[in-house]
């Protein structure tokens, strides 16, 4: 089978594609041909060695596929061969392997995928679509006016819809471009702003008109993160999940301290159970299904242009997931 590797850090040009054998499954797993690969940043990060975990080399990354079961191993008796499934391989203690044609797994990891949903969609639902569902549990914008960054993005897009539809009072967006702030707001966003513009502040001060922001979700990092920070309100919370990005100082949290403001990380992992993502994923599932959750597919790569995902990721010229296509 193909499949992609890296064998040292750097850019795009250290993924390759090379041959690999076809795994057969083993006992009480499965063989998935794999329709979609899902991408996500912090594999970026990994490949660049700049992630808060060192992954072990060489390295087939890949952890959200979805596919068709192909064969069974001894004592599997479902899904059956034919079946359409999800595969979240980081719950099932599995971080790496999926950019590729085929994945054997424990079958216990699967997850139906209505026929109404995707392959390309169900990836996007994995790690993105767990991390905004998780947000608005661990941090419910219920009656506040919230702020969410990136929000054309994988993670952004689908938590601009998670927190209007979990009552949040104003849904803030920003995105970089005309393009992106057009699409955050058809999701349902009571305010769009360009932060590519030299006074977004301003314009967003003009449009909180006296009012505050209660809670930022930020998964932006860098330095973008202390630009926002000054918008917070007095008591409000700063939910941080841009993990190896974090750039504040010691002297920002200070001033967060004494404005009895709240800093708060996001990890999804350590949330994780592996009963309880099967349920979130089906939630997820039937939200597409009704209607009540869009899920944009911004980028379609095959597996062999692995490369050219990545730098299309690094630009952010995409809008919402991007997915590998073996």
């Amino acid at each position: 089978m193909k499949a992609i590797e890296y064998r040292s850090f750097g850019g795009p040009e250290v993924l390759q594609i090379i041959d690999l054998p076809k795994p057969a499954p083993g006992r009480n797993e499965a063989l998935v041909r794999i329709g979609a690969v899902g991408l996500n940043f912090f594999e970026v990060l990994m490949r660049q060695d700049r992630y808060a975990v060192t992954p072990g080399l060489p390295m087939v990354p890949g952890v959200e596929v979805a596919g068709i079961v192909e064969a069974l191993g001894e004592g599997v008796q479902t899904p059956a061969v034919g079946t359409r499934v999800a595969v979240p391989m980081f719950a099932f203690g599995r971080g790496a392997g999926g950019c590729a044609e085929y994945v054997a797994i424990d079958a216990d990891a699967f997850v139906p995928i209505p026929d109404g949903v995707s392959f390309e969609v169900a990836t996007a639902l994995m790690i993105q679509g767990l991390t905004a569902l998780h947000l608005v549990r661990q941090s419910n914008p219920k009656g506040k006016t919230v702020l969410v960054t990136a929000a054309a993005g994988g993670v952004g897009s689908l938590l601009v819809q998670l927190a209007r539809e979990a009552g949040a009072k104003t849904v803030i967006a920003l995105a970089g471009g005309s393009e992106k702030v057009a699409f955050a707001r058809s999701l349902g966003a009571d305010r769009a702003i360009d932060y590519r513009t030299a006074d977004w502040q301003e314009t967003l001060g003009r449009h909180l008109v006296g009012g505050s922001i209660e809670t930022i979700y930020d998964f932006a990092g860098g330095h973008f993160t202390k630009s926002v920070l000054g918008l917070l309100a007095p008591g409000g919370e700063l939910v941080f999940g841009a993990m190896g990005r974090f750039q504040l100082a010691a002297d920002d949290v200070e001033r967060m301290l004494s404005n009895n403001q709240s800093l708060r990380g996001f990890a999804l992992l350590p949330l994780l159970t592996p009963s309880g993502v099967k349920i979130d994923l089906a939630d997820l599932f039937r939200r597409v299904e009704d209607g009540r959750l869009k899920v944009h597919v911004g980028g379609r790569f095959p597996l062999a242009q692995a490369a050219e995902a990545h730098r299309a990721m690094e630009a952010r010229s995409t809008i919402g997931k991007i997915v590998l296509v073996p």
